[in-house]
């Protein structure tokens, strides 16, 4: 049974806190923000693996605030970068076990490293998959079986949206954990090979801000052109609602 949630232009978004995520059977763990809704439209298996998230997490305040108007309830944002902070510290009570999917082998190394100076009691194992749009059954097959070989508790994905959500969509039933989770750039900051916006701003809900202005040419598209497609549709939906 999944956990409630709040109905944002069709998609159930998590409106409660992270220990309400169940942790004891398999549980994929996805995340919505403006800029992925509007993918989504355009992207028929990129919606069917959000709507078949056990957990879409709030993961940008263009949800926070599509919530406010259009079931009138707040809501927190959650990040990615917040669960996955949060199942690194219930490993560590556990002496648990993580499997990282994706990326570099640099990235990687530095997760490792990063993890076994915070995270002493966590074991960690990882695999970077061949840089490709899609990957072929042999390929699938190879990454399914370092998964349960290392048998993880919680498997992190990180192969950028929406290809990392589409792949576990299409692969978890194979996969042998109980938490699947795309978290997607979390990967680099941890690692420290892209930097995260400061506290300051992601506390001020100016994260997005930050990340604009460190990385204009790759992030204006998003900000600027794609988010404001579901803040149109969130008055639509909100006047529909009036009429």
């Amino acid at each position: 049974m999944k956990p409630s949630g709040v109905n944002i232009l069709g998609y159930s978004v998590f409106d409660g806190e992270l220990n309400r995520i169940p942790l004891d059977r398999k549980t994929v763990i996805n995340t919505l923000n403006g800029h992925s809704y509007t993918v989504a439209k355009k992207d028929q298996l990129f919606s069917n693996a959000l709507h078949e998230s056990d957990i879409l997490l709030p993961d940008g305040v263009s949800m926070v605030i599509g919530a406010r108007v259009l079931c009138g309830k707040k809501i927190k944002k959650i990040a990615g970068y917040d669960l996955f902070l949060f199942l690194l510290n219930y490993l560590e009570s556990q002496n648990g076990r993580c499997f990282f999917l994706g990326s570099t082998e640099a990235t990687l190394h530095g997760i490792k490293s990063r993890i076994a100076k915070e995270f002493p009691d966590v074991r960690v194992g990882s695999f970077s998959p061949p840089y490709k749009p899609v990957f072929s059954s042999e390929e699938n097959l190879i990454m399914q079986n370092k998964v349960n070989d290392f048998r993880p508790k919680v498997l992190f994905v990180g192969m950028t949206a929406p290809k990392q959500e589409k792949w576990v969509c299409d692969n978890k039933d194979q996969l042998n954990v109980d938490i699947i989770c795309s978290i997607g750039a979390v990967f680099d900051f941890y690692a420290g090979t892209s930097k995260r916006p400061s506290n300051l701003l992601i506390n001020l809900k100016l994260e997005w801000l930050g990340r604009l202005l460190k990385e204009p040419k790759r992030m204006w598209r998003r900000y600027l052109l794609s988010t404001p497609v579901f803040f149109i549709d969130v008055i639509r939906q909100k006047a529909m609602f009036k009429a």
